[in-house]
């Protein structure tokens, strides 16, 4: 048996809560994780987690050996990652997850440059405006807008995107061009971002001059993903507020046309969020500094 990795296998079914997805994070059978786990607790003399149909749970046992060996996981990390520091080549394998118009317009736009600058470090980039589960989900860092409501993580500002609100030429020949955020309440119809998390509508933001306003009327279409909500202005489903990187190009091409100008929403801002028990090791550090130095002026 090859301790070390046994342990690690254990420790991601802790992690994760279930063997499927912990064999599914470190790419490996689900029977070979858990005849790692059986000979590892075979070789304890010890139950380490007990398992049913339905769930997988840690027995006091085996929270105390988590804890213990993770203090050695975390040492074995840190040599690792000061001969990698010492050579100045960090390398590896990252788990990073983002939203969708950020991805297509921020990140994967400035990829080559990281890339060329770390070419020992592989990327696996999950693509989707769905919140995940750093830890279970086996995610090295998250880049994500908003507020952050997790204490549990660990975040780091990187930059602030510019809103819009924008609507297709089209549409607003039909329904005519509002004058002020309160006419949006006048049959106007709007295309609005609803949150994965909770299914809630976003509510469309105005601040002018100081004076924040916020804007709650029943949407005629609900879209929870980044590209597809910008899409559905274009095709003059309704008006909508966005990215302003995003829009970019619709509104330069004239497939948008930005409304309410004097009344531009404030600044959203982006973090790089990673758990707070997740050790950074050395290639987490060089992105997430790498990402403070590019991501700001991409974000617009």
């Amino acid at each position: 048996m090859d301790q070390i990795q046994a342990i690690r296998a254990f420790a991601r079914v802790v992690e994760a809560g279930s063997f499927t997805r912990a064999a599914d994070s470190l790419d490996m059978p689900n029977a070979t994780l858990s005849k790692q786990v059986q000979e590892l607790e075979a070789h304890l003399g010890v139950r380490l987690l007990q398992r049913t149909t339905r769930r997988v749970t840690v027995t006091p046992e085996g929270q105390d050996y988590y804890e213990k060996t993770m203090r050695i996981l975390r040492d074995l990390e840190d040599i690792d990652t000061s001969l990698s520091a010492a050579r100045g080549k960090p390398r590896g394998h990252l788990r990073i997850d983002v939203g969708g118009s950020t991805a297509r317009d921020v990140l994967i736009p400035a990829l080559p440059d990281f890339i060329a600058r770390y070419p020992d470090i592989r990327i696996d980039l999950g693509v989707s405006d769905h919140a995940v589960d750093l830890i279970g989900d086996n995610v090295d860092c998250v880049i994500r807008g908003g507020p952050l409501d997790n204490s549990s993580l660990v975040a780091r500002h990187i930059g602030n995107a510019g809103m819009v609100t924008c609507a297709a030429p089209a549409y607003l020949k039909q329904y005519g061009v509002p004058a002020y955020p309160e006419e949006l309440k006048n049959g106007h119809r709007l295309v609005s971002y609803v949150l994965t998390q909770n299914g809630r509508a976003v509510p469309f933001r105005f601040l002018h001059q100081g004076e924040k306003t916020e804007i709650k009327i029943e949407h005629r279409v609900g879209i929870n993903e980044s590209n597809a909500h910008l899409a559905a202005a274009v095709a003059g489903l309704g008006i909508v507020q966005t990215f302003a990187y995003a829009a970019g190009p619709a509104l330069k091409d004239g497939s948008l046309v930005e409304i309410l100008k004097k009344w531009r929403p404030a600044p959203y801002p982006f973090h790089v969020v990673y758990p707070q028990n997740r050790h950074l090791t050395h290639r987490l550090r060089v992105f997430i500094d790498w990402l403070v130095e590019s991501f700001p002026a991409r974000l617009g």
